[in-house]
């Protein structure tokens, strides 16, 4: 039987000694492992979340741009196109463009914040401004998608009207297309808002 002599620990505790030694490394070990929580290890944007919210709202942009031009038609009559009723045509057509950011970006706002990675070590102000910055990075790229291939459409059909003269072109239409390109404007604010402001809420609904 060893005993402790001088100092020296019996076999026993030296056991016991060792134990514990391998207890605190196992556990120093496991917690250095856990890469995700670690600083500096997790980007700050999800970039996967961000296309997929902006997929979203570019879809779901297209299917209600579709939906109004096609109700828009219905409503037109070749025999009564006088000043009021294009004046009502153009307010229900700003008013459904406006819906249409609403909803879309809405949506793709939601998903980017929902489906990005969370983030454990960083503070809670800083969550909220990453959530605001992936929903306004999802509205950014469905719109730069959208722009580009409005473009290309605008340019296909451009090429067919080659015919008509600048003479031709009214005063009252140099009207409608600068009021067009304000609203345009004030619904693409109205598109990146309830982009950011719902990927706040779809990223504290992750974190919940």
């Amino acid at each position: 039987m060893i005993t402790s002599v001088g100092g020296n620990l019996t076999a026993k505790e030296r056991l016991m000694s060792d134990i514990n030694t391998g207890q605190q490394t196992l556990g120093i070990d496991n917690t250095a492992t856990n890469i995700h929580d670690l600083p500096g290890t997790s980007s700050a944007v999800s970039w996967a979340a961000i296309f997929a919210g902006a997929a979203g709202a570019a879809a779901l942009s297209l299917l209600l741009v579709i939906l109004g031009t096609g109700l828009g038609f219905t409503t037109l009559s070749p025999w009564a196109m006088d000043n009021t009723s294009a004046t009502r045509i153009g307010f229900v057509a700003i008013a459904w463009l406006s819906f249409t950011q609403l909803a879309a970006f809405g949506l793709g706002g939601y998903l980017a914040g929902r489906l990005r990675i969370k983030w454990t070590l960083a503070h809670t102000d800083e969550v909220y401004f990453r959530d605001t910055a992936h929903g306004f990075l999802t509205w950014a790229v469905a719109s730069l998608v959208t722009v580009l291939l409005l473009t290309l459409v605008v340019g296909s059909i451009a090429g067919t009207t080659d015919g008509i003269t600048e003479t031709q072109i009214t005063e009252e239409m140099r009207n409608a297309s600068a009021n067009g390109s304000l609203w345009m404007f004030v619904a693409l604010l109205i598109g990146a808002f309830a982009a950011s402001l719902m990927a706040v809420f779809g990223g504290r609904q992750r974190d919940a």
